[in-house]
């Protein structure tokens, strides 16, 4: 089934090939409105048009984006095929393309699809919420672009490109509403302020609109309260030099995500469940949640990033270009992920991330040959704080009781900080062997370094007595003298020594990245291309609640090698394009939340990062864009992926046993993923326009987990489909009118048409297991003013 599956696949990519021999008497366009439209990316650090990128690349208008209602990144789903937004339980998204991913949930996590806005990375996922404001297009580059784009991309890159200032007065202002009472609100006011300096002012709120509803008593939670905002300045002194400041931020005071209990297992004495052994699980619906009343998940977290690109031509065929930026990210988060309202597991999260980075390259064309020479420094420092509990109903809490104090172990609290500091040169260069053929290449070279320390610590003193306790019993039978632990202080263990303390490490790296690709081009708006690169992720150090200091060992840079084979085909007088690829990705060191076991072993497989050795990713897509007559434009894309991980990788599940993974496909990665969208519009008169339009997601089921998803202790939970992710499609649709030559416009919209029934994640949180549910059926209106 998986051969034919793949075969099927590259079936529609042979296809593809074929279709130009089909194109050579296709109608001409009905007029100029019709006929699919060029799309101007900077894939490449350049300008081109799309369609002659040697990249699978999606591409979407700012326009496009909203009408499909995408107002951040986990939306992208709707435009991208390959692309997956998982909802962690802890607040820090996770993105993923092409079945490369890094689930890791702390605020330091570094990403497999790196985010950048106008080229200025956000070097974390965390600062990504308000990144689709007021945009000019979103370019999603696929497969590793370490060359151009560094580390931490081997999945792929997103880059917002902003609306630019305008050289004439224009503004915009939005609003909407939907059904559960959130308004939103905004728009942008741009122009020139002189004949050298241009403005543009964007701003966007969301308020309200509470979705989620307790299903043990009568409460709701989902208010939205976050507001993003833009300033751009742009200034052309002279016709040699372009200089660009960006300054952009959000403030996020909404409700978190409340989960969904789905089954309970205790995570260490069952005798100690108490109300958790018979606490009901969640209904099969969306809304359906429960929280702890006095413990609501909420934020209360802000960001701005500055930022400084300076363009100065040397000559007609050589430009210099500066981009500085810095970012500031503050964090203060009550996160409640045990989908009950019991105090089974909740912890407050604060945090602070400070970034600067600094790139400058000389771009450059001699002849046939295009070049790009540059170098990039960035800097990092990030510091988590968690104050866990008081969770005195779950049953870790009672693992360490002072026998004559009797205090449950219900508080603690850890941290990390971490000092990234980050170095590169590159090159990339593109040549034209006459019209036909083009050869591409390009190579980084990184060195990284990272600073690392952290621990558990206590709180209340119950935590600390428990493991001197339990250290001293050790020591004692080794023949060592006792230790005190103070107060409120480091309490994780070091096994060689038998003490306790803050854990301290660095890990240094350096990697080359590069690619290499040629393209073949025999007639105007027909491309195939073949390319092989290679990537890196940065290493990483966990957060997390570490008994043992071998939990905080980092894991090593992954790799990916990319083989890739693609098309891209304008046919039929420019009614369709037709873009494909086949590749195969050889995945070395794959990065892995996992289990360990400490020694003395104390505590059983303990959560810690690990790499996998071998594993794999093939798989083919397609994107059609269609456009056959005026008014009318349709899109498809769909993804095929196989992954799996290749030898032997023995490890542990969600549940303490012992597995080898060998084989297993790789979690939040669905085989399958199609995206389409089609709108209609017409004229009703002169100056009154009305559309329709819709969109259709699917997504093939899926694993939260390596191995088994359904293997639990617990025959509730595999009857609730344990830690999978089901298959869902589902259906958005718009209609509006458009008045005084489209300066108006009114828009109804229904998201999730057939109320469909999804969720994102699963999770084993301490004693309960549960899923972050998606959006059920939204609908509401918007409205727009243009002048």
């Amino acid at each position: 089934m998986k051969i034919a599956a793949y075969r099927q696949a590259v079936s529609v990519f042979a296809l593809a090939v074929a279709a130009p021999a089909y194109a050579q008497n296709a109608p001409a366009p009905h007029n100029g409105d019709t006929g699919v439209q060029e799309i101007i990316v900077t894939a490449q650090k350049r300008e081109e048009s799309l369609n002659t990128v040697p990249l699978s690349v999606s591409a979407a208008s700012g326009t496009k984006l909203a009408e499909q209602g995408v107002t951040n990144v986990s939306d992208l789903v709707k435009v991208v095929p390959g692309f997956n937004f998982t909802e962690s339980a802890f607040a820090t998204p996770v993105y993923t393309l092409r079945g490369i991913g890094f689930y890791d949930t702390s605020l330091a996590a570094k990403p497999t699809v790196s985010i950048y806005q106008d080229q200025v990375a956000a070097p974390f996922s965390i600062m990504t919420r308000g990144a689709t404001l007021d945009l000019e297009r979103v370019e999603v580059l696929k497969g590793p672009q370490g060359t151009l784009f560094g580390s931490n991309a081997t999945g792929g890159a997103i880059n917002y490109i902003a609306a630019k200032p305008t050289s004439t007065f224009k503004a915009e202002l939005d609003a909407g509403v939907n059904n559960f009472g959130e308004v939103s609100g905004g728009g942008f006011l741009s122009g020139p302020i002189t004949d050298t300096l241009k403005a543009r002012v964007a701003v966007r709120t969301e308020q309200g609109g509470a979705w989620q509803r307790s299903y043990t008593r009568n409460d709701k939670l989902g208010d939205r309260n976050f507001t993003s905002g833009r300033i751009l300045l742009d200034f052309t002194p002279s016709e040699k030099l372009h200089i660009q400041f960006n300054a952009n931020g959000f403030i996020d005071k909404s409700d978190g995500q409340a989960a969904q209990l789905i089954g309970v297992v205790a995570l260490s004495n069952p005798a100690r469940l108490g109300p958790l052994a018979t606490y009901p699980t969640a209904p099969r619906n969306n809304r359906s949640a429960d929280w702890t009343p006095e413990q609501r998940p909420r934020h209360d977290d802000w960001f701005y990033q500055l930022s400084l690109r300076g363009d100065y031509k040397l000559n007609d065929n050589l430009t210099l270009t500066s981009i500085t930026s810095w970012s500031d990210y503050h964090n203060d988060s009550d996160i409640d992920p045990d989908g009950t309202a019991l105090r089974d597991y909740f912890y407050n999260t604060t945090g602070k991330i400070t970034a600067i980075s600094q790139e400058l390259r000389l771009a450059g064309k001699v002849n046939a040959l295009s070049y790009i020479l540059g170098g990039n420094f960035s800097s990092e420092k990030t510091y988590q704080q968690d104050d866990a509990g008081p969770y005195d109903q779950s049953t870790p809490a009672y693992n360490f009781v002072d026998a004559g104090l009797g205090i449950p172990f219900s508080v603690y609290s850890q941290y990390a900080r971490q000092k990234y500091v980050n170095k590169a040169v590159f090159a990339n260069v593109d040549y034209d062997l006459g019209e036909k053929f083009s050869f591409h290449g390009g190579i980084r070279y990184t060195d990284t370094n990272i600073d690392f320390a952290g621990c558990t610590a206590d709180r209340g003193y119950a935590l600390g007595l428990g493991i001197q306790n339990l250290v001293n019993a050790i020591r004692g039978g080794a023949g060592l003298s006792p230790i005190t632990i103070a107060p409120n202080s480091c309490v994780t263990i070091f096994a060689s020594s038998l003490t306790v303390g803050e854990v301290r490490n660095t890990l240094n790296e350096d990697n080359v990245s590069w690619r290499a690709g040629v393209d073949f081009k025999p007639g105007k708006g027909k491309l195939f291309y073949a390319s092989v690169s290679r990537g890196y992720k940065s290493g990483s150090f966990p957060m997390l609640s570490a008994s043992d200091s071998h939990q905080f060992n980092p894991v090593t840079q992954e790799s990916i090698t990319a083989y890739e084979l693609g098309t891209k085909l304008t046919l039929f007088n420019r009614l369709a394009q037709v873009n494909a690829a086949v590749f195969y990705y050889d995945y070395a060191d794959k990065q892995l939340k996992g289990r360990v076991i400490a020694n003395p072993n104390v505590f059983g497989p303990l959560e810690a990062l690990v790499n996998v050795p071998r594993s794999q990713v093939k798989g083919a897509e397609i994107q059609v864009d269609l456009a056959p007559m005026r008014g009318l434009k349709f899109s498809l894309g769909a993804t095929y992926l196989e992954t799996k991980i290749k030898d032997h990788f023995v490890n542990y599940d969600s549940y303490g046993n012992q597995v080898d993974f060998d084989g297993s496909p790789f979690p939040y990665t669905p085989k399958v993923q199609i995206v389409a969208d089609g709108q209609y519009d017409w004229s009703l008169d002169a100056r009154t326009g009305a559309f329709l339009g819709g969109n259709v997601t699917y997504q093939s089921s899926t694993q939260a987990v390596l191995g088994d998803p359904l293997r639990t202790p617990s025959a509730q939970l595999s009857a609730n489909g344990g830690l999978s992710i089901g298959a869902y499609t589902l259906v958005d649709l718009r209609a509006g009118l458009t008045f005084a030559d489209k300066r108006y416009r009114l828009t109804a919209f229904v998201r999730n048409l057939g109320n469909t029934y999804y969720w994102t994640n699963a999770t084993r949180i301490t004693d309960t297991t549960v899923r972050f549910a998606g959006r059920p059926q939204t609908f509401g209106l918007s409205f727009s003013a243009r002048y």
